[in-house]
């Protein structure tokens, strides 16, 4: 077993452990992926402000995030067929999630169900919501969740139509893989992740299968799924699925001021500010090229958070320091759950935490609540660069 130090070398892991397509499901935007490089190449461009002589015991890295506790304000972003990176992923990574502290959102598009969750964890977790045009799905999933206890549901707003990824198209992306010469040849080079396969049910989207009229089969499934995000989605919809929930709402995927503030004046308890990892809008800015803006434009009326581009406990201190009350992590959990399943997914945030927690005592702070601008060095003109 390779020494692991850091979310790269998962990444290297996940790779090599994989399938091609889930990997490069994982690893890709859309278009040309400008954005998706953009948001993590933009952390880079901020640097930190070193401090000496500071009294460092007693630092820590906890939080809260919507009222909730966490060890650190870090949440397990929604990810689509994280059961297809290692067998039954999405429980490997709620029970992760569950030991080390921090929040776990299952995706709609998952390939564990919501009743799998709960049945395998036994903290409450946050459900992810993409909107349909069929109300009766909608209105199912979300009392599902509310049955199964989930303590937020996410609602994600930049997905009514889908940004072509043109790495899915080529490896002809399902779930389960199509069993053609090519996918077989690539899976005889990942016994581990065959085996882990050959031992669970879980093998396609369990939250729509059974849950969703007309849908039996894979073939109904794609087709559905394909017909089904409502391009009509408006702040009305928005509303009501509010109402028809009625407890903590985070809106997924604000990158644009107005669009905070209308959040913000609809009662949301936060924003996430997302491009969706740079998978919708090719030529979006960066979600921390945004963050400060947002941040401003609602003030205290809603807790803004932040996802796209962070594979560092540093890049979680930037966007903290910028104003987001907590961070979502996709990718870099990802890549440590292709790589070693649960313990892969442990091993990412406990790299999180230690680079976290030693870049705020080097900047001099102490607490989360202590970091601000005064621990950034940022290059002049880096968020007024575009207008």
């Amino acid at each position: 077993m390779p020494v692991i130090t850091c979310i790269e070398d998962l990444k290297r892991l996940h790779r090599r452990r994989a399938p091609k397509m889930f990997f490069d499901y994982c690893e890709s935007g859309s278009y040309t992926e400008q954005t998706f490089r953009d948001n993590s190449a933009d952390f880079s461009e901020i640097r930190l402000r070193q401090k000496v002589a500071v009294d460092m015991l007693g630092r820590s890295t906890e939080s809260t995030m919507i009222g909730e506790k966490v060890s650190m304000p870090v949440a397990l972003a929604p990810v689509g067929m994280a059961g297809m990176q290692s067998a039954d992923g999405e429980i490997k990574a709620a029970r992760a999630a569950e030991a080390f502290g921090v929040p776990f959102t299952l995706s709609t598009m998952s390939i564990c169900s919501i009743e799998d969750i709960a049945a395998h964890t036994t903290r409450p977790f946050w459900f992810q919501l993409y909107v349909m045009k069929d109300e009766d799905f909608v209105a199912g999933a979300i009392e599902r969740a509310r049955k199964a206890g989930c303590s937020a549901l996410v609602l994600t707003l930049d997905l009514q139509i889908i940004g072509q990824r043109h790495k899915d198209l080529k490896n002809d992306l399902t779930a389960p893989p199509r069993l053609t010469v090519r996918n077989l040849l690539n899976l005889a080079t990942k016994p581990r992740w065959v085996a882990g396969m050959a031992m669970t049910r879980r093998h396609t989207f369990r939250n729509i299968v059974g849950h969703a009229k007309g849908v039996g089969d894979l073939s109904s499934l794609m087709s559905w799924t394909n017909e089904q995000f409502d391009p009509k989605l408006d702040w009305a919809k928005i509303g009501k699925i509010r109402d028809m929930w009625g407890g903590k709402l985070i809106l997924k995927g604000i990158l644009d001021e107005e669009d905070a503030r209308h959040a913000a004046d609809f009662g949301a308890d936060a924003i996430l500010v997302s491009n969706h990892g740079g998978r919708q809008l090719d030529g979006a800015l960066s979600s921390i090229r945004m963050l400060p803006s947002i941040v401003k434009a609602v003030g205290d009326r809603t807790e803004v958070f932040l996802d796209s581009g962070i594979r560092s406990g540093q890049d979680v201190m930037k966007a903290l320091a910028l104003g987001a009350k907590g961070t979502f992590i996709g990718r870099s959990y990802i890549y440590g759950l292709g790589a070693m399943g649960q313990a892969g997914v442990t091993k990412a945030l406990e790299i999180l935490q230690k680079e976290l927690d030693i870049t705020m005592a080097l900047c001099g702070e102490k607490t989360v609540a202590g970091l601000g601008r005064h621990d950034l060095l940022i290059p002049e003109g880096f968020f007024s660069r575009y207008s």
